[in-house]
């Protein structure tokens, strides 16, 4: 080879090989470059449930203003509290989830500013606790032990509490729904911007939420119940 062209063929290759080499220096800085831009997004899910689990108390006062009369008074009240366990398992409840609590006894004295005595009582106070799976039978059971009220019997028919207990069965269907609507937002976004939505570069799950079905608080007085949880993601935009 001519001696003459061989250092300009050499030449030649070497700011060949440096266009390539600048070429490809230039694509990767672009591209991570790219990589670095990111789109934050948020994601709903939402799902309406039925609650799985229901807590239940009531409870009766029993009085007199003599002291004899505290041995019937006791018996009446351990009647009370079988009457009412007997209707609840008449309304499809059982007996294992009925719990007759212990009596408890008061004593009420009012006097004077002489410190003489004006009246006094003796009283027994039950309660009756019930927890069951079976929440749709407690509005027909409610409405029967409302006749006991009707016999006499003061009886504190308080509002039961409805629970849902099975979030963690849920809970990875609705962060995948979250996370796909939250890649919908960004690509909302990455469509004006001419780039696409890539990978995940981080996330963070929000708290889940229950409330009672369209209330903004509460989340035991009805039986169906909203479940609610927003997820912040930041994705990747790609080329």
């Amino acid at each position: 080879m001519n001696k003459f062209l061989t250092p300009i063929i050499c030449g030649m290759l070497i700011a060949t090989g440096m266009t390539c080499a600048g070429y490809f220096i230039g694509q990767t800085m672009y591209n991570a470059k790219v990589a670095l831009n990111i789109a934050e997004a948020k994601g709903l899910a939402e799902r309406r449930v039925t609650a799985n689990l229901v807590n239940w108390d009531m409870d009766f006062t029993l009085s007199s203003n003599k002291k004899t009369d505290l041995a019937l008074l006791y018996k009446r009240a351990e009647e009370l509290q079988k009457k009412i366990s007997n209707t609840l398992q008449s309304q499809g409840f059982e007996e294992s989830e009925i719990d007759l609590g212990i009596i408890d006894y008061q004593y009420h004295a009012i006097r004077d500013d002489k410190n003489v005595m004006i009246s006094q009582s003796y009283s027994l106070n039950a309660d009756i606790e019930l927890e069951s799976d079976k929440v749709q039978l407690v509005k027909a059971a409610r409405k029967e032990l409302n006749k006991l009220i009707a016999q006499g019997i003061s009886l504190n028919n308080h509002a039961p509490k409805y629970l849902f207990t099975e979030l963690n069965k849920i809970k990875p269907d609705m962060l995948k729904e979250a996370t796909k609507n939250a890649r919908i937002a960004a690509g909302e976004f990455a469509s004006h911007a001419g780039v696409k939505v890539g990978g995940i570069r981080n996330a963070r799950q929000g708290n889940f939420y229950i409330r009672d079905a369209g209330s903004d608080y509460g989340d035991t007085h009805k039986i169906e119940k909203d479940v609610r949880v927003v997820t912040n993601i930041s994705f990747y935009l790609d080329k």
